[in-house]
């Protein structure tokens, strides 16, 4: 990419010194106060609020210095802008349009050949020259950086919670919950100085994304079209949300990819994989990171409110059926335990009563459960019903993750080099056989009359294990290899939407 200084030069920029005389001429005369007016009036007619176009508008109502033009005309700036914008759009598959390129091309040789009339007078082409170039330049650079679409606008205004008479959203599920990078008023300092310091072509190669889905993707755009293109245009889109919880050199993590019902745990060393269980589609897993910080064996499942409405409420005063399912009832406001006899459906539906089920073999979330810090309770956990894992489609929860192989993930997260003697008390307390025989002496000495065998309750999590559970319908995989995925919850559509501008000619 070329800097400022290094730019092919257009042919009409070094005008003759005759030429100059023209500039005599009223029509050919640059006038600040003319430019200035004319500025402010091309920033009362925009009214985009996306970060660049507000970031644009604040700095020439508040008398920002001309970044590209001056008495001479448009700076050598403007011509690696085009070169690269003209460059990297046709990599990234969107259309120059968008950019305001035409615009900006037209101006630029009228500006170069003293081509004005009465209605578009040297200052007003020169304004919107300014204006645009600066615009495009921020718009371009922010979207590399942070993403041409906000994910959280996007999806946290996908599926409707609560609907009017006509079906209008009134409310909107919230799905979206990573903590990514977002552009500020230092990004804006920093883009501005790119273009004084005559280092712009450096910056903008700064900004784009260095991560290899996003490199095979690029590749991989030349080569598609239709369907596939689009598919390929969402999922580059989604590598330029940079998430601020990354995963340090050396440092372990999980990965959850929802469409793939799959999910990875890596460490410098190994990668573990198995299959995954994910929220059905009436009850997605909401896509977040945070830091897995404890395991809890053999967990009660507290029943969320919308699993005690929808589907136990109903059953209230029948006690076979909480016995059935281990179910029992406790009172929020004093903690006591309730025969489910004396609690009606009425009650249930109030909130005012607590539904749990007993841990241990049976459980709804198995016999561990890993928890992190999110705003959705949600957690990765085990499965009672482990056939779930055959299915090609697995989106079957309420919105945790249901991990095919909760043992070995347990392994994963502790230390290297566990002691045996805690991993065969993990065993024996998850109903799996020891493997020492320290720990089958200790099956022996145990009560046999106790079903659940508690021999580890809780295990800390440290140093805590970094958790992404994300949405990729093409993937890198940690082997290195180019995966493709449904689109399980319809998020591409909603991305491709919000990039049509960016895509449409």
């Amino acid at each position: 990419m070329l800097g400022c200084a290094d730019s092919s030069t257009h042919t009409k920029r070094l005008l003759a010194a005759d030429e100059f005389k023209n500039l005599t001429v009223m029509e050919y005369a640059l006038n600040s106060p003319a430019i200035r007016k004319s500025l402010e009036h091309i920033c009362s007619q925009e009214n985009s609020q996306d970060f660049a176009s507000q970031q644009v508008r604040q700095y020439y109502e508040n008398g920002g210095r001309f970044m590209w033009v001056d008495m001479l005309g448009a700076s050598s700036c403007s011509d690696t802008l085009m070169a690269v914008l003209k460059r990297q759009l046709q990599v990234i598959g969107f259309s120059p349009k968008a950019f305001r390129m035409a615009q900006i091309g037209s101006d630029l040789e009228r500006l170069r050949t003293l081509q004005f009339d009465q209605k578009e007078d040297i200052n007003v082409v020169t304004s919107r020259l300014e204006y645009n170039l600066t615009w495009a330049f921020l718009k371009y650079a922010t979207g590399q950086r942070f993403g041409f679409t906000s994910p959280s606008h996007v999806l946290n205004h996908f599926a409707a919670s609560i609907q009017d008479s006509t079906g209008k959203a009134l409310a909107y599920h919230h799905l979206y919950d990573v903590d990514i990078e977002c552009p500020g008023s230092d990004f804006f300092r920093s883009a501005i100085a790119s273009i004084a310091t005559d280092s712009l072509g450096a910056f903008l190669r700064h900004q784009e994304v260095r991560d290899n889905l996003y490199s095979r993707l690029s590749q991989l755009l030349s080569e598609v079209s239709g369907d596939q293109h689009r598919r390929v245009l969402v999922n580059m889109e989604r590598c330029r949300w940079r998430e601020k919880l990354r995963p340090q050199p050396g440092e372990k993590y999980v990965v959850v990819n929802v469409p793939a019902y799959h999910l990875w745990a890596v460490s410098p060393d190994t990668v573990i994989d198995m299959r995954a269980a994910c929220g059905a589609l009436r009850t997605k897993t909401p896509l977040l990171s945070s830091r897995i910080n404890l395991m809890q064996v053999n967990p009660e499942w507290v029943m969320p409110m919308s699993i005690v409405s929808g589907d136990v409420a109903r059953h209230g005063g029948d006690s076979a059926y909480f016995a059935r399912h281990r179910y029992y009832i406790t009172d929020r406001k004093t903690g006591k335990r309730l025969s489910p006899k004396s609690i009606t459906a009425g009650m249930l539906y109030s909130g005012n009563y607590r539904v749990a089920q007993e841990g241990g073999a049976g459980n709804s979330l198995g016999r561990i459960i890993f928890r992190f810090p999110n705003n959705f309770s949600v957690f990765l956990h085990d499965t009672s019903s482990p056939g779930v894992f055959k299915r090609d489609n697995r989106g079957v929860s309420h919105g945790c993750v249901r991990v095919q192989r909760p043992f070995d993930l347990a392994v994963f997260m502790m230390e290297k080099d566990p002691d045996p003697q805690l991993l065969d008390k993990l065993r024996i307390s998850m109903g799996m056989k020891p493997e020492t025989e320290w720990g089958q002496e200790l099956i022996d000495a145990l009560d046999p009359t106790v079903k659940v065998p508690q021999l580890v309750h809780s295990i800390p999590v440290s140093p805590r294990v970094p958790i992404i559970i994300t949405y990729y319908t093409i993937f890198l995989t940690p082997d290195g290899s180019l995966q493709y995925y449904p689109d399980v919850y319809g998020y591409d559509g909603a991305v491709a939407e919000a990039l049509q501008p960016y895509i449409n000619d």
